[in-house]
């Protein structure tokens, strides 16, 4: 594929993909076309030399891997993780209220997000329902608005006079609620959401249970710019890195390589990776354990196999903007579409350090790849990645890397056409060395 051929398939991606749940299930589609078969983790696993697997943890959490042909003593595990949420809005539980004859839905803010990038935009709702079938059995589906369902007007200038000079402030507890409809006078607010679930569920209003619902945006992703070599959409942190670690794998050369692969793709990164499925739970650990073991692996050569192993932490990193060059350090400035950025903070919060550094910056000169660096402000806090959490876990050599982005957790971000595609083939290349 091309580089713009690439992100079309990006944009699709993403597009179908507006919840965590929604991206696991469009990385599974996509694996049905290159026969990965799904394991169950309660079920007893037979593993075969060359098999292509992956297990999905609570429906937001998925591991692919490459059963190696090649010992697992002599070529680790070549690991890619990144992660399948975005800072957003998610719906209460008891979410429907009234308001001055208006019907809004109460919202818990998830992670950091921009929030007022969040008004005056076509919003809807996706995620997971939960309810109780004709057989008394407890069964979860996905559910996605398609049309713009919500919306969070701003406050007209009249009325806020100074919001150009002192920014959007949001009040997170009163100013966050999304208007639904009007409300008529016999309507019970509840009562209307929960038909609007029952309709999109396609049950019994009494059956449904619980949900956990997203709020995301209906616009498309685009290319932009005067040779469209920009592109924007929601969730590119980190969708983005999860489409180009797939894409990476599903190339019939490095699905034949005879090498153990993985890609893992965790929920909860943006809240601080610490559940059953994020990346500081159990789920990482269950499952490499469980490859070792289909290839006769021992304790002690398991923990042999994680000091030969390598993990590629993928996660967008921050694109310099020239309106605000005060925001970087200087001397550390990434530029959209000159390469992958490897990130390097001394306090940790990004797992490289030299020795990780060299070798992706190895595999980006023999794929032919530019490549940047990344160092924060000293006087800003610096976020993190699942890269610290999974190499402390597991005593696993990691870097941390991802394309250049700008406007990292807005409901609108974008990015450069040509690092997608560098970054693809930077970890091609690392999954076949």
């Amino acid at each position: 594929m091309s580089a713009l051929q690439q992100v079309q398939n990006l944009l699709d991606f993403i597009d179908a993909s507006p919840s965590p749940w929604h991206a696991v299930k469009t990385v599974e589609a996509r694996l049905a076309a290159f026969q990965f078969v799904k394991l169950d983790e309660t079920a007893k696993w037979v593993l075969q030399p060359g098999g292509r697997y992956y297990v999905i943890r609570d429906d937001s959490s998925i591991i692919v891997f490459v059963q190696g042909q090649k010992p697992l003593l002599e070529t680790g595990f070549k690991i890619i993780g990144a992660h399948t949420d975005s800072p957003g809005l998610r719906i209460k539980p008891n979410a429907a209220s009234a308001m001055d004859g208006l019907l809004r839905l109460g919202v818990e803010v998830y992670g950091g997000p921009i929030l007022a990038t969040f008004t005056d935009r076509d919003l809807s709702l996706a995620g997971r329902i939960s309810y109780r079938d004709d057989q008394n059995n407890i069964v979860n589906m996905l559910a996605k608005f398609d049309r713009p369902l919500l919306r969070l007007p701003n406050l007209a200038i009249h009325m806020n006079r100074t919001v150009n000079e002192e920014g959007l402030k949001l009040h997170k507890q009163n100013e966050l609620p999304l208007i639904l409809s009007v409300l008529a006078e016999e309507c019970i607010p509840q009562a209307f959401f929960s038909a609007l679930l029952q309709q999109q569920a396609g049950c019994d209003n009494g059956h449904i249970l619980s949900w956990d619902l997203a709020v995301y945006d209906t616009q498309k992703g685009a290319f932009w710019g005067g040779n469209s070599e920009f592109y924007a959409d929601s969730q590119l942190d980190n969708l983005a890195s999860c489409h180009a670690a797939l894409q990476a794998l599903l190339d019939e050369d490095v699905l034949n390589t005879g090498n153990t692969l993985v890609c893992a793709f965790f929920d909860h990164e943006e809240i601080g990776s610490e559940s059953n499925k994020g990346a500081d739970g159990s789920f990482f650990t269950d499952v490499l354990k469980r490859i070792a073991l289909a290839s006769e692996t021992d304790r002690d050569d398991f923990v042999r196999a994680l000091a030969k192993s390598f993990m590629i932490s993928a996660d967008m990193a921050h694109a310099y903007q020239p309106s605000f060059p005060l925001a970087y350090d200087p001397d550390h400035k990434v530029t959209v579409n000159r390469g992958p950025v490897i990130k390097v903070n001394a306090n940790h919060r990004y797992s490289s350090e030299s020795v990780s550094q060299a070798m992706f910056v190895d595999w980006c000169e023999q794929a032919g790849v530019p490549y940047q660096k990344y160092s924060h402000r000293n006087d800003l806090a610096c976020g993190s990645t699942i890269g610290p959490i999974t190499s402390a876990r597991l005593g696993i050599r990691t870097v941390d890397a991802g394309c250049p982005m700008w406007a990292m957790h807005s409901i609108r971000e974008s990015a450069g056409v040509l690092d997608h595609d560098y970054m693809i083939r930077v970890m091609k290349r690392f999954f076949v060395k």
